[in-house]
């Protein structure tokens, strides 16, 4: 990989044959957990401007109609978060003379919170081409990371890490976008839609008025001055700005409208009406019955159907399913029943998926497994040549496993003297319930057809029928790991101790799907690792705790909540606790602060567990709330100790079968965290930005 300098330029011919189509990834990490950034790309003319507003991607205008830029959307990482955005260089039309990659956070926040801000940019078959990282972020609330750029009829991209303070709406300012006056406001609630023609009001309404504010540049501009630059106030540093409306040179742009930064208010559906049934026994007609189901193969062919269905007419929902895999925005079209030749015996994969964008088409071969059927390599194996030979994009498998990064659930071989290469996903049926809850429940769709439909589609996933509940079983290491725990015979270096602690890091992964889905927020898993542990090496560090202690580790991160939930299950004893650490108000009084606690903790468990964190190794007070209700004041320490917070814990005891039956470990863990979760987290304070990275510097 080419690492770029900030100023620095480089020919991405130079860099791969294959640089026609390209994707770049923004990536960045936060102590707290609370950091995150959204992604934005501006297309300019010669004159450094946009030929309009339609030239401005971002949440509320995330792809173009003819698929030269697409933003995919954010992905939770191990240490993180990362953006990607797909940018089809080759189909750019010639007054396109440069393409802006930036990022902004939300309500100012500033990037000198963040860690690891990097920029990535891979070719077409998925080779690294450059890197670039930013170290000297500060108070900048918006971050322009590099520009790709023509020169002589080549692409070539430059290392910009220019920041603003004045957010998006400033950043895109100063290329020429004309943002509304209320736009950085970011109320909740508020509409605020991307103002374009048709959508809300005619034509004739749109105000042409430019925003004359201009945003103060953090960082001097490494480039060449495409207009007049003026001083800047800080130090007279020249940079360029735009204070006249820019003027649309394409014919595909939009007239002169005003648009808005802040995310578009969701439109979830309507709620549910009465029933007319004459009693609780009617149950209503589905669009997809699954109460039939007997067979495997029956419920393998009606899931693929359903799913590839739903896929199609539902546009926002196939499209978030596959710009995971790198498919295009386009026309797409999903087929069951395939049968492709292959010698003697032609195969049939349980679908196919083609999408068609400016004449190209993108193509994916299925394979589903329902239950606890496990794939099978040598039947991928087959799927993947096959692909290669017909020039296929991808293979996509889709069970109720959950893929661990570093851990591959079927083995498969490239034949590296192929030119045509072919990448290998998989999909969980838990990711696709959680992505239909997050669109109906939460971020909303089109109409109220596809509304419903996805609610049939969730309807169905979620039948006892259907095959298709996610993670279920913890494995044939299971149970003889259990048993040498409590007979005291496990030893360290078993290798079934490492197929446990994948087993539970998939459960941990699947909790936090279920839990995102139904909250509408982020919620992943926490890795603790020092840097540039592989996977494989955590693991081996969990298992071998694992056999010195008999307990299984784990940490979730829930957006908007105080504070990470750590998860301990203790395979001895047979329970699991659950427990959160809230830091102590930076004002005010210990008894105050505690007589608060037991306050928002009103309606709480009463076995819940609350000990006073102090400053030092010193065990603090702690007691049941039970006890502590009516004598809060026994939550203060005897001495002159500080208060640093609280932790939270509530154990309850969890089964040992390993499958996914009602007394088993796998709904027992998923009983404790909701339980947890509903009746503690939820009732607490969020604490404010000084007290989360005193919260994370202390958990770090």
């Amino acid at each position: 990989m080419h690492e770029m300098v900030k100023g620095a330029n480089v020919g991405l011919a130079a860099l791969s044959e294959n640089a026609g189509s390209v994707i770049v990834s923004l990536s960045w990490s936060s102590p707290s957990g609370e950091g995150d950034a959204d992604v934005s790309v501006l297309l300019l003319g010669a004159n450094g401007k946009v030929r309009g507003n339609a030239d401005f991607y971002f949440y509320n205008n995330p792809a173009a109609a003819d698929g030269t830029v697409q933003l995919l959307g954010p992905a939770p990482t191990e240490n993180g978060s990362e953006d990607r955005i797909r940018l089809d260089l080759t189909a750019f039309p010639g007054d396109v003379d440069r393409i802006i990659i930036a990022a902004s956070r939300h309500q100012r926040a500033h990037f000198g919170e963040l860690e690891n801000i990097r920029l990535a940019l891979t070719d077409g078959s998925g080779d690294d081409l450059l890197g670039f990282s930013i170290a000297d972020a500060g108070a900048e609330s918006a971050f322009v990371f590099g520009e790709i750029y023509r020169r002589a009829e080549a692409w070539k991209f430059r290392a910009i890490g220019q920041g603003y303070d004045s957010g998006l709406a400033g950043l895109a300012t100063d290329y020429g976008i004309e943002i509304d006056e209320d736009d950085d406001s970011d109320q909740d609630g508020e509409p605020s839609p991307l103002d374009a023609p048709g959508e809300g009001e005619s034509e004739g309404n749109a105000s042409p008025t430019v925003e004359t504010s201009t945003p103060t540049l953090l960082s001097d501009r490494p480039i060449e001055a495409q207009t007049a630059p003026r001083a800047d106030a800080l130090g007279g540093v020249p940079v360029q700005r735009s204070a006249e409306p820019a003027a649309a040179k394409s014919p595909a742009a939009v007239p002169a409208r005003r648009l808005r930064t802040a995310k578009k208010k969701v439109t979830l559906p309507k709620a549910p009406k009465s029933s007319l049934a004459e009693n609780e026994a009617w149950r209503a007609a589905r669009l997809f019955p699954a109460s039939s189901l007997k067979s495997d193969r029956e419920r393998e062919m009606r899931a693929t159907s359903v799913l590839l269905a739903v896929m199609t007419q539902v546009p926002e929902f196939g499209r978030r399913l596959t710009a995971a895999f790198g498919a295009p925005a386009g026309r797409m079209e999903t087929f069951t029943e395939v049968s492709l030749p292959n010698g003697d015996t032609p195969r049939r994969p349980d679908g196919v998926i083609r999408v068609e964008r400016a004449g190209k088409l993108w193509t994916a071969l299925v394979e589903t497994k329902t239950n606890g059927n496990a794939l099978r390599s040598e039947q991928i194996q087959g799927y993947m040549d096959i692909a290669a030979r017909r020039g296929y994009e991808a293979v996509i498998t889709l069970s109720n496993d959950v893929a661990l990064e570093g851990s591959s659930l079927v083995e498969v071989k490239t034949d590296g003297r192929r030119k045509h290469k072919v990448a290998l996903w998989h999909l969980s049926w838990a990711e696709v319930t959680h992505q239909a809850q997050l669109l109906i429940r939460h971020e909303g769709v089109r109409n109220e057809a596809h509304a419903w439909l996805l609610q049939e589609l969730l309807h169905y996933l979620q039948h006892e029928n259907s095959g298709c509940h996610g993670f279920q079983n913890m494995g044939p290491a299971w149970v003889p790991v259990r048993n040498g725990i409590d007979e005291e015979t496990l030893s360290p270096g078993d290798p079934r101790t490492v197929q446990v602690v994948e087993s539970w890091e998939r459960l941990i992964r699947q909790v936090c799907l279920r839990l995102g889905g139904e909250l509408g927020t982020k919620v992943v898993p926490v890795q603790r690792a020092k840097r540039g542990t592989d996977p494989q090496s955590r693991r081996a560090e969990l298992a071998g705790r694992l056999c010195v202690d008999g307990q299984l580790h784990a940490e979730i991160r829930v957006e908007g909540a105080p504070g990470i939930l750590a998860i301990v299950a203790d395979l001895r004893m047979g329970r699991l606790r659950t427990s959160i650490e809230v830091p102590a108000p930076e004002q005010g009084y210990p008894l105050t602060w505690v007589k608060k606690l037991m306050k928002q903790l009103g309606e709480a468990p009463a076995d819940l567990h609350v000990q006073t964190l102090l400053d030092g190794e010193t065990v603090g007070p702690r007691g049941t709330l039970e006890r502590l209700r009516p004598e809060p004041g026994d939550l203060l320490p005897r001495g002159s100790e500080r208060i640093t917070g609280f932790r939270l814990t509530l154990s309850k005891s969890v089964g040992s079968t390993r499958g996914n039956a009602e007394t088993g470990f796998i709904r027992g863990v998923d009983a404790a965290v909701d339980l947890f979760h509903a009746g503690v987290v939820t009732q607490l304070e969020r604490p404010r930005p000084g007290q989360r990275a005193k919260a994370a510097e202390a958990s770090a």
